[in-house]
């Protein structure tokens, strides 16, 4: 089940159905809306008959131009509160729904893995001289790392090792994982400063989380619980 503001979760889950033979489902869905949530656990318990895994990688990102997507990578003595909020509803509090409605789930079947998106300027600060002279792909402007964004990733941390302890009783297990920088066509500049801080020498290609989120949502993670994953090139080891 796909699950997602935009519309585009549908032809999404028609593609994987054609593809590999699965039954797949795409829906939108605020997460950020109890009601919308509640419908969505309820739709898929009623197609599938349980849910074994939920992984919440929904967050808040503003592409494209515009003044609000200067306002999203603005300066943090000028962050606008309504976009903070706004992250905070997106990345902490869909989170915190999608666990409670699903959690109920997987309470009753006493089995179940919750993995939570959690980013590796969540664990360490951005290294803010990456940005200098670098071009916003988006917006022509500055670029950044939005406060909200890192504060946000890093309270999905420790949102993880609470529930991990608080249902490690019910047979659920929840872990995190913290990817590193995903190369999409960046200023150059940036691409440059930030691969000599990272021991691999480059930022990751899109495919090459697949592997992580495999094995923390299947049986080869049997033991982990609590646990945060970070997989990023290095940039953490220095």
């Amino acid at each position: 089940m796909l699950a997602d503001l935009s519309g585009e979760t549908v032809a999404a889950a028609t593609a994987i159905a054609d593809t590999h033979g699965i039954a797949a489902l795409g829906v939108t869905v605020d997460i950020t809306r109890p009601n919308e949530v509640n419908r969505l656990t309820e739709m898929v318990v009623a197609k599938f008959g349980r849910i074994d895994i939920l992984i919440n990688n929904a967050a808040l990102t503003i592409a494209g131009g515009g003044a609000r997507a200067a306002q999203y990578f603005a300066p943090f003595e000028e962050y606008p509160l309504d976009l903070w909020e706004e992250a905070l509803h997106v990345n902490l509090t869909g989170a915190f729904l999608c666990c409670q409605a699903i959690g109920k789930v997987m309470v009753t079947q006493r089995s179940g893995v919750i993995l939570n998106i959690a980013s590796d300027v969540g664990n360490i600060s951005p290294d803010h001289r990456i940005y200098e002279g670098a071009v916003n792909p988006h917006t022509g402007g500055p670029f950044n790392t939005p406060i909200a964004y890192a504060t946000t990733k890093a309270g999905l941390i420790n949102f993880t090792r609470y529930l991990a302890t608080y249902w490690a009783d019910k047979g659920i297990r929840v872990n995190a994982l913290s990817p590193g920088g995903v190369f999409a066509a960046h200023d150059s500049r940036f691409v440059d400063a930030l691969a000599a801080r990272i021991p691999l020498a480059r930022m990751a290609n899109a495919d090459e989380y697949k592997g992580a989120v495999l094995f923390l949502v299947s049986d080869a993670s049997s033991y982990m619980t609590g646990a945060n994953l970070i997989v990023d090139g290095g940039r953490t080891a220095w």
